[in-house]
This record gives C-alpha cells, sequence and structure tokens, in this order.
C-alpha cells in the first residue's frame, strides 16, 4: 500500500538534512575496528561467525562480542593497526595508536544461536535450512535524486566528509586532524532538490591554526570543490567549526560505540532504518547481509524505471529461513502498482539467508571498505548490492 502522507510524495516544499561523520569520529574509530576483526576472520576462515563490538574512551579500547572461528586473530594487533591508519599518531594525541590500553573481552558464539543459524535440523526448529541469526526488519531504499541512486543530503555529506579525509591523508594541511562531521540541508519542490541551503562542517584541528584560516579553507577547497555549482547560491549558508574551537576530538572528547551511527551508514533518515547495526557482524547476521540485500532490490526497482523512489521492508524470524513479511512503498511514483512490484520481486529474488549470502558473495573480507562514509552508494565493484544486474529480470517479471 502507498504511504500517501509520505513526505516526500507530497507536492511541497521542505528542507530535509543528513549528517555524515569522518573515520576519526569516536564512533567510526569503533565501527571500523569491528569491521576490521572481521575481515581478519573471514580471511583466514570465510564461515566465521563474528559479532564484534567495540568502545572508546580517552586511552582505553575494549573489543568484545561473540566470535567462533578457525582464523588465529591478534586481536591487539588489529586495534593499533587500525587507529594508526585512521591517523592517532601525533604526540600529543591522548588516543594514541601505540599507547591505548585494550581490553579483550570475545567468547565464542551461543549454541542456542549457532543451532538456529546452521543448515541442520534440531529439536524444536522448524526447518533444517540456514535460518535467521535473529529476528528483526530490515530496510532498503533508493531513489532518482543522484547517480548512485541516493538521497541527495547524505550522499552530499558523505561528499564532503570524504574530500575532508583526502586533503587531511595528503598531508598538504598538516593542521587537520581525524574527527570530523559534516552536514548538508537540501530544500525541495516537487519532491526535487533544487538548492542547498546550509552546511556545516565541524573538523578537528591543531592548537595554533586560527578559525578564520580553517572557514576559508573548508568553503573554497572542499564545499565549493565537492557540491553541485548550480545547487549553492549566494543564500547558503555555511557553518565552519561553529564552536569556534575543535583541539579535542575523536575518543579523547568523546566515547564511541559499535554500531551508534547507523542513520549516517545508511540513507540519513530519508529512507527508514530496522535498527540494527551493520558494522562487526558477519552475514549471518541480517542484520546487515539483509539490510545489503534490501538496498540491491530497491536500487534494482528505480534503476529499472519501475519507479524514482522506492522503500522496501522485509522482517525474520530467529532461525527460519523465509522472511515473515515482505512490503515495497513507491510512494506513488510506480509506473506499475506496488502489488506488481513485489510480485515481480519474490519471482526474482530469494530473500533466505543462504541465498542472500551466495547471491552478493558476502562470505569474503570486503567490510572494511563499507564502515566509512555510508554502506551504500559506492562504486566498489566488491560491494555487490550496488549492483543493477537484475533490472531486465524485473522489467520481465512485472505484470
Amino acid at each position: 500500500m502507498t504511504n500517501k502522507f509520505n513526505f516526500l510524495s507530497m507536492n511541497k516544499k521542505f528542507i530535509f538534512s543528513s549528517e555524515s561523520v569522518g573515520e576519526g569520529h569516536p564512533d567510526k574509530v569503533c565501527d571500523l575496528i569491528s569491521d576490521a576483526v572481521l575481515d581478519e576472520c573471514l580471511t583466514q576462515d570465510p564461515y566465521s561467525r563474528v559479532a564484534c563490538e567495540c568502545y572508546a574512551k580517552s586511552n582505553l579500547v575494549v573489543v568484545g562480542g561473540e566470535i567462533t572461528t578457525k582464523a588465529t586473530v591478534d586481536f591487539n594487533a588489529i586495534v593499533r593497526k587500525t587507529i594508526r591508519d585512521i591517523g592517532y599518531i601525533h604526540d600529543d594525541d591522548v588516543f594514541h595508536a601505540d599507547k591505548v590500553f585494550i581490553i579483550n573481552a570475545i567468547t565464542k558464539q551461543s549454541p542456542d544461536i549457532a543451532q538456529g543459524v546452521d543448515a541442520r535440523a534440531a529439536e524444536g526448529k522448524k526447518s533444517s535450512e540456514q535460518g535467521a541469526g535473529d529476528q528483526g526488519l530490515m530496510f532498503g531504499y533508493a531513489c532518482n535524486e543522484t547517480p548512485e541512486l541516493m538521497p541527495a543530503p547524505i550522499m552530499f555529506a558523505h561528499r564532503l566528509g570524504k574530500e575532508l579525509n583526502n586533503v587531511r591523508k595528503s598531508n598538504k594541511i598538516k593542521w587537520l586532524r581525524p574527527d570530523s562531521k559534516t552536514q548538508v540541508s537540501v530544500l525541495y519542490e516537487n519532491s526535487k532538490p533544487v538548492k542547498i541551503t546550509n552546511v556545516v562542517i565541524s573538523t578537528q584541528h591543531t592548537e595554533d591554526v586560527k578559525h578564520s584560516t580553517i572557514e576559508k579553507f573548508i568553503i573554497q577547497e572542499v564545499i565549493k570543490k565537492v557540491l553541485p555549482e548550480d545547487l549553492l547560491s549566494k543564500d547558503t549558508q555555511f557553518l565552519i567549526n561553529p564552536t569556534g574551537r575543535f583541539v579535542v576530538g575523536g575518543p579523547q572528547g568523546d566515547t564511541g560505540l559499535t554500531g551508534r551511527k547507523i542513520i549516517v551508514d545508511s540513507y540519513g533518515g530519508m529512507g527508514r532504518h530496522g535498527g540494527g547495526c551493520f558494522s562487526g557482524k558477519d552475514p549471518s547476521k541480517v542484520d546487515r547481509s539483509a539490510a545489503y540485500m534490501g538496498r540491491y532490490v530497491a536500487k534494482n526497482i528505480v534503476a529499472a524505471g519501475l519507479a524514482t523512489r522506492c522503500e522496501i521492508q522485509f522482517a525474520y524470524a530467529i532461525g527460519y529461513p523465509e522472511p515473515v513479511s515482505i512490503c515495497i512503498d513507491t510512494f506513488g511514483t510506480g509506473v506499475v502498482s506496488d502489488e506488481s512490484i513485489t510480485k515481480a520481486v519474490q519471482e526474482v529474488f530469494s530473500f533466505k539467508p543462504a541465498d542472500i549470502i551466495k547471491q552478493l558473495n558476502l562470505l569474503r573480507p570486503i567490510y572494511k571498505k563499507t564502515t566509512n562514509y555510508g554502506h551504500f552508494g559506492k562504486t566498489d565493484p566488491d560491494l555487490t548490492w550496488e549492483q543493477t544486474d537484475k533490472v531486465e529480470d524485473l522489467k520481465k517479471a512485472v505484470k
């Protein structure tokens, strides 16, 4: 059923904002450590079961979770390399790659969960097929606002963050430090982005640089270089380090935790989120793999021209292979009914966890590539959920 009250389906003017964060943000530090552990496990043992979470504060990192694997993992080495690659290596960093204290709180996966996930029969289990690693609901989303078929506000925020990170790691600007946040507000008219009204960037910096230097550089060399010129105007407001100072950053300034940036990771609030985070989870966890599948399906629907905006939701019961529900909403933009698209989707795609893993080739160490600047909208061929290879199949299946 089409949601006629969705704000995007109304012919009105409104402003929508989305944020992104840099890889030095404390939550993203933890996300990247978690995904680095996952990738190391999958490199050695593709069938690893990993649920790795991380906490960081000041000079402390706690790595916890449940991991069952044949891999031999040096957790301390992974933590330090990840922090070093991010850039916390300066003498005045309280959170420093070589100086942090590390606590390891990893245990094995619960056998009760393993029984539900494994492709084997068990007393009380409804199916001998591989089941979902947990109950839950997942969303996928796509729209035609950008070449990536993603909402404009979140893609613009990600582009700013990536450029800021590229400049920092080039070492051309010595005063830039790892922690940063970006935010973009976009004016819509008749559901189309027509103007960027506001850009907010906060970037950590050294003690000695003047605010005016930061502001001028960010506006000229980051914002105006990255954002579409036709969407910027003399009225666009730029707020650069609006507190006036951002020297203390990263886990020194704020606590970091895996999975706390789920809206940054997905659609910036434009599309809904089921609530489960992605990072640190192997693909038997449908929080991650089914969310990737949702993006894959929604993107192919939009790429096929069946709708200009599409959201899919499905839900699982732990240990059971088939989703308990599938719902597609094109917000009134579909060229055929949502019911027809739903039937076509069910004909073309399988939503069983084992089939998702196989179809998207998820048992590979690809997850560090997803951690920063969104899990969706990237062009890396390893991120298979961004492919639009089911367009013709969907067109044929629609009746």
